[in-house]
């Protein structure tokens, strides 16, 4: 279908940008209309290993010539592989595979209330989530995301979700032990504006949690399997969550979700208490496993470490020099760029550049290139958009 084309069949819930991409390889994408684009979107945080990885390709087309699906009912060999891959790189002992980022902190949520009862807590039935989070578009996800714009147009919300202030010693402090399953938390708000969140307040939070048996979960959509430089962002703050869920960067791609747990939080789900009709077939275990490989691979993560550095130094620099650039926040690449202006001005001048980004909110320019992004990619990237701070400074745009 071509870009030109204003009608459709499709609900208007996506605002659209006026591009249909049929290719992608590597870090760039191709349009209809032949335009080229340096991809530093990835998918949104999903194809980590680039467009079409040839390895994950290669495991993926195998697996098509044998079994696209079977049920949960039956033992599925690339799905164990990949929990034991899983559990082997992390703190974590079992895994629950879906499809979605949304359904595994669906998961995560009913893993907490779960673990609740199992212990003798039934009254404990609250999950604590943070200002300016975001955890899915589900009805219990949307409900755990403390944005007002996400529930607009969607209340009653779905109850038992307590909000309280991100990054801040009070919100330690209001939370009641005696109603509180689980904390559900980011370490670095991605959707939120690339907020990162205070080492020392985490520890904080966690020492916390722990002292009252509360579930302490860690939202790693968008910051697994690499995206902010170690393999988990929790690795970055010393501590070791209960649960995390998985998906985004999981499956290069491949819709895939996975929510990780130590043994005593796991046992909770016990037979028929939650499933998947999808979760964790062979197809997506397979690309799951083979993205685990490359991303696992000598050497990957610390050229990641290198090449994100790279960039976040360049860019701190510009901000040095250019008042319209506030703040540059994140880690690995993670990045958000705070304008003084609109950040889709920044994304639509570096559209026209033939480069994609995205926002993160109104005012954060939000770059998320495939970790497998090359030096000389980053030096076109950071002279185009060194480049456009400056024509754009010089308008007053």
């Amino acid at each position: 279908m071509s870009s030109t084309m204003t009608t459709s069949a499709l609900m208007k819930n996506y605002q659209r940008l006026p591009i249909t991409i049929l290719k992608g390889k590597g870090s760039y994408v191709w349009g209809d209309q032949g335009v080229k684009y340096l991809d530093y979107t990835s998918g949104i945080a999903t194809c980590s290993l680039g467009h079409v990885p040839d390895y994950v390709q290669e495991k993926i087309s195998e697996q098509l010539e044998n079994l696209w699906h079977v049920s949960n009912l039956y033992r599925i060999p690339q799905q164990e592989a990949l929990a034991e891959k899983l559990a082997s790189l992390s703190c974590f002992d079992q895994a629950f595979f879906c499809n979605s980022g949304a359904e595994a902190n669906e998961a995560a949520i009913k893993l907490a209330k779960k673990y609740a009862k199992d212990h003798q807590k039934p009254e404990r039935t609250e999950i604590v989530t943070f200002s300016n989070s975001f955890h899915g578009r589900t009805g219990s996800t949307m409900a755990a995301t403390a944005q007002t714009k996400i529930h607009n147009g969607f209340t009653p919300l779905t109850p038992g979700f307590t909000y309280l202030p991100f990054n801040q010693q009070e919100a330690i402090e209001q939370i009641d032990a005696d109603k509180t399953a689980g904390v559900l938390l980011e370490l670095v708000q991605g959707e939120g504006g690339v907020h990162p969140a205070d080492v020392q307040w985490v520890k904080t939070l966690y020492a916390y949690c722990k002292e009252a048996d509360i579930l302490f979960m860690v939202d790693e959509i968008q910051t697994g399997i690499g995206r902010t430089g170690s393999l988990f962002a929790y690795e970055q703050y010393e501590i070791e969550p209960d649960a995390i869920t998985l998906a985004k960067g999981l499956g290069s791609g491949f819709p895939i979700g996975a929510l990780l747990a130590k043994n005593k939080a796991a046992e909770s789900f016990s037979p028929g208490t939650h499933g998947s009709t999808f979760g964790g077939n062979p197809l997506a275990a397979t690309a799951g496993l083979a993205t685990l490989e490359q991303i696992t691979d000598t050497n990957f993560l610390e050229g990641l470490q290198e090449k994100s550095l790279l960039l976040t130094e360049a860019l701190t620099k510009l901000a040095e020099t250019n008042s319209l650039i506030k703040a540059v926040r994140g880690k690995g690449f993670l990045i958000g760029l705070e304008v003084e202006n609109k950040a889709g001005v920044w994304v639509e001048k570096l559209r026209e550049k033939q480069i994609l980004v995205l926002t993160a909110g109104e005012n954060v320019v939000r770059i998320l290139p495939p970790l497998t992004t090359e030096k000389e990619e980053l030096f076109t990237f950071i002279g185009v958009i060194t480049a456009i701070a400056a024509d754009l400074e010089e308008k007053g745009e």
